[in-house]
C-alpha cells in the first residue's frame, strides 16, 4: 500500500520537483512575512490577512514537503499509517486554511471598496485577529473530522503521498465528500468570484464618475485596479492549482479510480503542491514596491541600522486591501468635487 507504483526515475524526478517547490515556497513566503515585519508600524488591520496567507503556505512547505521528498527518493512512503495520517491531516488543514483565508480576504476587499473615499478604517484590528483565529479553528475542525470517524485519510494511488482516501469514501464517507466540496471549494470560489466582480463594478462606476469631472484618472482608481489584479491572480493561482486535483478526486468517487494510471494521478497532486509558490511570485512580479524591498534587503545586515526597507513607496507593497493616506486625501477631494457639482 505504501510502495511507489511509479518508475524509479519518476520517483526521483518527483522528489527533485518537490524539493524545488519546498525551497521556493519557504524562501518566498519568509520574504513576505519579513517584509510585513519590516513594515509592522505601518500595517493596517486588513493587511494581516495577507500575512496569514503566507503563514499557511509556509506551514505547508515546512511540515509536508521534506517528508514527501524523502519518500519519493526512497521509492515508498516512509513511516506507515502514522505519518500517512499526519501528512493527510496537514495537507487538508493548510489547504482549508488557505482557501478560507482567500475568501475572507475577498470579502474584506469588497467591504473596503464600498467606499473608497472614506479615511476611516472599515475593519478593526480586533475584527481581523478574530477572523484569522476563525480561519485556523475552522481548518482544524475539518482536518480532525476524518480522525474522529467522518471521512478517512489514506495513501494516494501512486504511493508517494497521503491525502483524503477518496476512493474509500464512496459509501461510508460520501456525505463528507459532498460537504467538503460544497463548503470548502464551491461556496468559497463563488464568494471570491462575486466579491471581485462586485469590486470591478464599483471601480468601473467610480472611474466613470471621476472621468465626468476630470480627464485624469485619480490615483485611487489606479491603485485599487492594480491591487485588484494582484488579488485576482492570487485567487486564480490557488483555485487553478487545486482544480485538477479536485476533478481527479471526484472521478475517484463517482467512477472506478483504477482506470486512472498512477502517472496521471501524480500530476494533479504535484500541481496542487505548487500553489504555495505562486503568491510570493505574483507579489514579486506585479508589486513594484515588494520587488524593490526584496532587492534592497541584505541578509547579512537584517538587524543593523543600515539595513532599511524603503519608506518612499506608496503602492502598499504586497498588501491588497487598503490605500495610504495620500490616496485617501486625493480621493476625498475628488468626492467633494463630485458632490459640489451634483448640488
Amino acid at each position: 500500500m505504501y510502495t511507489s507504483t511509479l518508475s524509479p526515475a519518476l520517483d526521483i524526478g518527483a522528489g527533485c520537483y518537490l524539493l524545488v517547490i519546498a525551497v521556493l515556497s519557504i524562501v518566498g513566503n519568509l520574504l513576505v512575512i519579513m517584509m510585513a515585519f519590516k513594515r509592522s508600524s505601518r500595517l493596517k488591520p486588513p493587511e494581516l490577512l495577507s500575512v496569514n496567507l503566507a503563514l499557511t503556505d509556509l506551514g505547508a512547505a515546512i511540515t509536508m514537503y521534506p517528508m514527501a521528498v524523502a519518500s519519493a527518493w526512497s521509492h515508498r512512503w516512509l513511516g506507515g499509517d502514522a505519518t500517512c495520517i499526519y501528512y493527510g491531516l496537514a495537507g487538508f488543514f493548510f489547504g482549508i486554511a488557505s482557501i478560507m483565508n482567500l475568501t475572507i480576504l475577498a470579502i474584506v476587499r469588497f467591504i473596503v471598496s464600498l467606499n473608497l473615499h472614506s479615511p476611516r478604517e472599515k475593519i478593526s484590528w480586533k475584527t481581523v485577529k478574530l477572523l484569522c483565529l476563525w480561519i485556523w479553528l475552522y481548518a482544524l475542525i475539518w482536518a480532525l473530522l476524518p480522525i474522529l470517524g467522518w471521512g478517512r485519510y489514506g495513501p494516494e494511488p501512486f504511493g508517494l503521498s497521503c491525502s483524503l482516501a477518496w476512493a474509500q469514501m464512496k459509501e461510508e464517507g460520501f456525505s463528507f465528500v459532498i460537504s467538503v466540496f460544497s463548503l470548502n471549494l464551491v461556496a468559497p470560489s463563488m464568494i471570491i468570484i462575486c466579491c471581485y466582480f462586485g469590486i470591478t463594478i464599483n471601480l468601473f462606476f467610480t472611474y466613470k464618475k471621476s472621468m465626468n469631472n476630470s480627464k485624469r484618472i485619480p490615483n485611487i482608481i489606479k491603485l485599487h485596479r492594480r491591487l485588484l489584479s494582484i488579488a485576482v491572480l492570487v485567487s486564480i493561482g490557488f483555485i487553478g492549482c487545486w482544480a485538477p486535483y479536485s476533478f481527479v478526486s471526484l472521478w475517484s468517487i463517482f467512477r472506478d479510480s483504477s482506470t486512472i494510471p498512477p502517472e496521471v494521478s501524480l500530476l494533479p497532486c504535484m500541481f496542487a503542491k505548487s500553489s504555495t509558490v505562486y503568491n510570493p511570485l505574483i507579489y514579486y512580479l506585479f508589486s513594484q514596491s515588494f520587488k524593490k524591498e526584496v532587492k534592497q534587503m541584505r541578509w547579512q545586515c537584517l538587524g543593523s541600522s543600515t539595513c532599511r526597507v524603503a519608506n518612499s513607496i506608496n503602492d502598499n507593497g504586497i498588501y491588497m486591501v487598503t490605500e495610504d493616506m495620500k490616496h485617501k486625501t486625493e480621493a476625498t477631494s475628488v468626492l467633494h468635487t463630485m458632490q459640489s457639482q451634483i448640488q
